[in-house]
């Protein structure tokens, strides 16, 4: 319960900033286009516009983002330059991810149990049955 009805917290919340962490950099679906497009080879901001359908500003902002975060790193090759993901950088991610994986894993490792666990019960039950009416 939050007590912003009894003006505990004024109407304007600071939030953090998407460059603040990756975290923050990550939460917005287009960053994240962005780095799986990445994620197989170094790319130039052009590539990166066509391929996702993006508009170049856009692209360009969202890769400044990524690159402050410390998510991509950029290697200049005359004018053009070259983006690639920071393996290092998003292992944070991945490990908090991992958490929410094998919590799911294991709900879905129950959930299938249970089905199971019903599906043989319905064959005993039809088994009974059967000889029931024999």
């Amino acid at each position: 319960m939050t007590y912003s009805h009894m003006g505990m917290y004024g109407v304007f919340m600071p939030r953090a900033t998407t460059t603040s962490d990756a975290f923050n950099a990550v939460a917005e679906p287009r960053r994240r286009e962005i780095l799986n497009y990445l994620a197989l080879q170094e790319r130039p901001v052009g590539d990166i516009v066509l391929s996702l359908g993006l508009e170049q500003p856009s692209v360009s902002k969202h890769l400044r983002v990524l690159k402050d975060v410390g998510l991509v790193n950029v290697r200049r090759d005359g004018r053009r330059m070259f983006y690639r993901t920071n393996a290092e950088a998003i292992r944070p991610l991945h490990e908090w991810a991992s958490t929410f994986e094998r919590l799911w894993r294991n709900q879905l490792a129950r959930v299938k149990g249970r089905a199971e666990e019903a599906a043989t019960k319905q064959v005993e039950l039809r088994q009974i049955t059967k000889k029931e009416e024999e």
